[in-house]
């Protein structure tokens, strides 16, 4: 039996009881109304949307300058600069001369006069190095005034510039007897 079918011998059977059933008074009134409320169509009133524009802005702002006034400010790690003049001077040496150094490095690496194993073993060290140099920044932030702390870092300084100076010598002298032996051999 189709669905058409049973629904069609529903009514006929049960067409008695519905027939006497009539909606309560009012209703095609209220139906009407619905309908013709449906029909309208919303407005956006640009004074409110300003208003909670201004709002929003309003709470962005107060909740930016919470945060500035409670959060501790994040400083910068304090360096030798800080200190005196005379340190700024002593670190702007040897990071510039470390920094010229490192760029020798590289540049004979990219010549091939070291393997890319030995150039990165000596990454490696040079990592290792870094992270000493970070456990004396932050003994140089907890005593800024220690001398003991402030010759360690010069000392670092001084060796890490004395391990470039020396890599790159015996580097030169490879790539200079490399050079000796592809000439004789030409």
């Amino acid at each position: 039996m189709k669905e058409k079918d049973y629904i069609e011998k529903v009514i006929l059977d049960n067409l008695e009881a519905l027939d006497g059933m009539e909606p309560p008074a009012g209703h095609f009134e209220r139906f009407e109304e619905r309908l013709k409320g449906e029909s309208k169509v919303r407005t956006i009133h640009w004074n409110m949307v300003w208003k909670v524009a201004a709002a929003a802005v309003f709470l962005f702002l107060a909740v930016n300058q919470a945060l500035i006034w409670f959060v501790p400010k994040q400083t910068q790690p304090l360096t030798l600069a800080a200190v005196s003049p005379q340190y700024a001077e002593v670190e702007f040496y040897y990071t510039s001369s470390i920094r010229t150094g490192l760029n020798n490095l590289n540049s004979l690496a990219g010549e091939g006069v070291i393997s890319a194993e030995e150039n990165q073993m000596i990454h490696q060290e040079f990592e290792a190095l870094e992270n000493r140099y970070e456990e004396l920044l932050k003994d140089l932030q907890a005593h800024p005034g220690d001398e003991r702390v402030i010759n360690a870092l010069v000392e670092y300084y001084q060796n890490k510039l004395n391990v470039i100076t020396l890599i790159l010598n015996k580097l030169q002298e490879v790539k200079q007897q490399k050079n000796e032996s592809h000439e004789k051999e030409v």
